[in-house]
């Protein structure tokens, strides 16, 4: 079970206006007054694909969602270039919220994702009523990608720069600790090259994230990541933040893959 448990779940519904009715399960059902829409970003080298099932079981209770692919990833490799920066992912998602006439939104980013979240919040904070960061980064103003991730990734990352290359390789699924073979495959086959450019370039933020009403950081700890353990800790000690933990038992780093349902919970709960 993840560390808040039934509990904490509770609490979180409530402050959120949701009914959590008891079951026989080890998982409370939660019933809402009225969908909610989300908006969740997805991390390096993945897409939209990632959210299949947690989208569908948003959808299937009434929720409205979005799983955007940010620009050069996925279905919309073909745009892989080196002139793709952080500002092209903030851009994606704030340009989302415009076209989409998004309101009230949870906005979720998952690893990578906390970045372009980050930045998107910047201009479109007053139509996000929640943000959640999934065992992601949680930057800083000024910091940079490359300075955040492992020594394995920034080498690969200063290559791929100096070789003129629009894209970090592709990793080993296993890397995300996935727990089922099928769906580490099926991840596998799905990722493609991360732009470079992102990672380089220092995030400007005013301070607006800390303005959301809502803020959740969940992490999983079984995927090492010693800035995604400062962030968890950092959250944990500021009240106006929520927390949630995943243990190796329940998901590895790609928790909407690994526990799709527990995650769609969550995040009603947080809404």
């Amino acid at each position: 079970m993840v560390a808040t448990r039934h509990d904490a779940l509770n609490a979180a519904a409530a402050g959120a206006g949701i009914v959590v009715a008891a079951t026989t399960g080890s998982a409370p059902m939660l019933a809402q007054d009225r969908g909610r829409t989300f908006v969740l970003v997805h991390g390096a080298w993945h897409g939209g694909w990632c959210w299949r099932h947690v989208a569908d079981m948003l959808t299937a209770k009434g929720h409205r969602v979005y799983t955007p692919t940010l620009t050069g990833l996925a279905e919309r490799s073909h745009l892989l270039s080196t002139s793709i920066n952080l500002d092209t992912h903030i851009a994606d998602i704030v340009n989302l919220f415009k076209w989409e006439d998004i309101a009230h939104a949870v906005l979720v980013g998952h690893s990578y994702g906390g970045w372009p979240i980050s930045g998107a919040v910047e201009n479109v904070l007053p139509q996000v009523a929640s943000i959640v960061y999934l065992d992601a980064h949680l930057p800083e103003n000024g910091q940079k990608g490359i300075d955040t991730s492992s020594s394995q990734f920034q080498e690969q990352l200063r290559e791929a720069i100096a070789k003129g290359e629009a894209g970090r390789p592709v990793p080993k699924a296993e890397a995300f600790r996935i727990r089922d073979p099928s769906n580490a495959a099926w991840v596998q086959a799905k990722m493609t090259p991360q732009p470079t450019g992102p990672a380089v370039q220092p995030i400007v933020l005013s301070g607006a994230r800390d303005k959301v009403a809502k803020k959740t950081y969940i992490r999983a700890v079984s995927y090492p990541q010693p800035h995604f353990d400062a962030a968890l800790a950092k959250c944990k000690a500021d009240p106006t933040w929520k927390t949630f933990v995943f243990y190796a038992e329940e998901a590895g780093h790609d928790v909407m893959v690994d526990a799709p349902k527990r995650l769609a919970e969550i995040l009603e709960a947080v809404a």
